[in-house]
């Protein structure tokens, strides 16, 4: 019987660094992934924009638009109607103790414009939309589907990954505006009949402090939080393996993913639009 031979012990600083290794490659392949991705789906909107022989398909846009948007709109709203309602009782202590009560509104149109209406939106979009996306296309992978669509000359990335993609970008745009409407209105609710500010006093003070860059650069960042979130979506559910535990495991990734990307994102466009004087 052959003797079996030892393997040689690795030195500690191959073993203490050996997981960070792994863990950078990761992350480098899944942006790397992604940028792909996001190019391949910009070419592919090019295309049927500019050429007629490239046809884009209006129904899978829509259908995903009610997939990820129209059936998120219940709980986006609840969520930044609870913000605003939260904004509002925190705020009003320290505020009290200098008389100033009434800036409630001031903080609360800021915070929800600028930062959490688009931030709370993606998040809750990344578990509601984002999870099932890639476990949608992670089991058309599992049944071999994806590789049907390519015997048959259909490239994936036009009919399944671009719908998808405008579709989340589009909903999460559309569920920031209802977010920040609700997050304010309710949050004026709470200050006006609660907290004793008067409604007209609620009402001039938000819209002296608002100004249109607010609006504007919470829509901007809505729109690249949802175009990380479905690409990330899509990537982890095209490059799905092993099974059904794989569809999990890309479904757990896609969130867990998102939400940092997002955030990572949204202190990189905070930073700009300060340099910038938006804020």
């Amino acid at each position: 019987m052959p003797q079996s031979v030892d393997q040689p012990k690795r030195p500690l600083i191959v073993r203490t660094f050996e997981p960070w290794g792994a863990m950078w490659l990761r992350v480098f392949s899944l942006i790397g992934g992604v940028s792909y991705l996001i190019r391949d789906v910009t070419r592919w909107v090019a295309r049927s924009l500019f050429t007629r022989r490239v046809r884009f398909g209006r129904t899978a846009l829509v259908t995903q638009l009610v997939r990820t948007g129209v059936r998120a709109v219940g709980i986006v709203t609840l969520v930044c109607g609870c913000v605003g309602f939260i904004l509002a009782l925190q705020m009003e202590p320290p505020l009290a103790d200098f008389g100033q009560s009434d800036k409630i509104a001031n903080i609360i149109g800021v915070a929800i414009l600028r930062e959490l209406g688009p931030l709370i939106s993606a998040i809750v979009l990344a578990g509601f939309a984002g999870a099932s996306i890639a476990a949608e296309l992670g089991t058309m992978v599992v049944g071999e589907e994806i590789e049907a669509l390519e015997a048959h000359a259909l490239n994936p990335i036009r009919f399944l990954v671009v719908p998808r993609v405008l579709a989340t970008i589009i909903a999460l745009v559309l569920l920031t505006v209802v977010g920040d409407i609700t997050a304010v209105i309710l949050g004026g609710v709470m200050t006006v009949n609660f907290l004793g500010v008067p409604y007209q006093q609620y009402l001039s003070n938000t819209l002296n402090q608002l100004v249109l860059s607010d609006f504007l650069s919470g829509l901007i960042k809505a729109g690249v939080f949802g175009l990380i979130l479905s690409t990330i979506a899509c990537y982890n559910g095209l490059n799905v393996t092993g099974g059904a535990a794989g569809v999990g495991r890309a479904t757990t990734n896609t969130v867990v993913q998102s939400i940092v990307t997002i955030i990572l994102a949204d202190f990189v466009f905070t930073t700009l639009f300060f340099s910038l004087g938006w804020t």
